[in-house]
This record gives structure tokens, C-alpha cells and sequence, in this order.
């Protein structure tokens, strides 16, 4: 039975070819609308806006301030649809594994730290294996944990 991160990284998976196509420099909306011959006062008209306004809308874009909203009002205007998904870094199971060890590597140097301060200290390293791949699974089992600490 999959994780419901592995789930999304299977649903993420058909998106891995787009993850490398950039927003063109000058913006969608601008590299569509001028693919099209249109205007801004074109463009402007088909908004229901100025053309000042599908200006600044295109500056926004650019600048990282235009709402999802507009963004998906002009890409319907421009005969186009907007595609919003979030692409990991890296897949999701990954993330956790890494994070559930490292966690569990802080819990281990902890508990050794405190042994050698006792003469106690753990030789064995067939054990601190198992044991660091029991408190990972541990992790694993509740990821919310994970997150409890930046």
C-alpha cells in the first residue's frame, strides 16, 4: 500500500517534462498575446480592462504579483488555461526519508553523547544501524513528527 506522498509522487511524475520549461522571461500572457498578433489594447478589450491594465497585468506576471485569478481570467482570454501544480525538488517519499534521518541521527548523537559521558558508549555499529533504521520507520510511521522542529 503506497504512503500518500508516494501516491503524489506518482500523480507528480506526469509533470516531470515541464519542470524544466521556464516562464518565458517577458511573461505568458505577453509571449502568448504577442504569438497571436493581439495588443495590449487588444487584450485590454477582451478583459473588460484598459489597456493600461493588461499592461501592469503582464508586469505583474513578470514580477511575481499578479493573483491566480487574473492570471487564469487572461489565459482564458487568450484561448489558453492555467495549469497550477506545485513540483517537488525531489519526490515527497524522498524528503521524508532524508528528514526522518535526520532526525533520528540527532536522536542517536544525543543518546550516545549522554553513554560516553557515562563510559557507556555503543561499539557496536551493527546495532546503532538497527536501531537508526528503527527510529526512522518510527518517523515514518507518524510523519507529522517530522515537521515538529524547522
Amino acid at each position: 500500500m503506497q504512503t500518500p506522498a508516494q501516491q503524489l509522487d506518482k500523480r507528480f511524475a506526469v509533470f516531470a517534462p515541464l519542470a524544466t520549461a521556464l516562464r518565458p522571461e517577458r511573461g505568458w500572457i505577453k509571449a502568448v498575446r504577442e504569438a497571436l498578433g493581439m495588443t495590449t489594447a487588444q487584450l485590454g478589450k477582451r478583459l473588460g480592462v484598459s489597456q493600461q491594465r493588461a499592461s501592469l497585468l503582464e508586469k505583474a506576471e513578470v514580477d511575481g504579483s499578479i493573483t491566480l485569478r487574473s492570471l487564469e481570467h487572461a489565459a482564458q482570454n487568450l484561448g489558453c488555461r492555467v495549469i497550477y501544480v506545485f513540483y517537488p525538488e525531489e519526490p515527497l517519499h524522498l524528503t521524508m526519508q532524508q528528514r526522518a534521518e535526520t532526525i533520528a541521527d540527532k536522536q542517536l548523537r544525543a543518546v550516545e553523547q549522554t553513554m560516553r559521558l557515562e563510559n557507556q558508549s555503543v561499539a557496536d555499529i551493527g546495532l546503532r544501524k538497527n536501531t537508526r533504521a528503527h527510529l526512522v520507520q518510527q518517523l515514518l510511521q507518524r510523519p507529522a513528527r517530522l515537521w515538529d522542529n524547522p
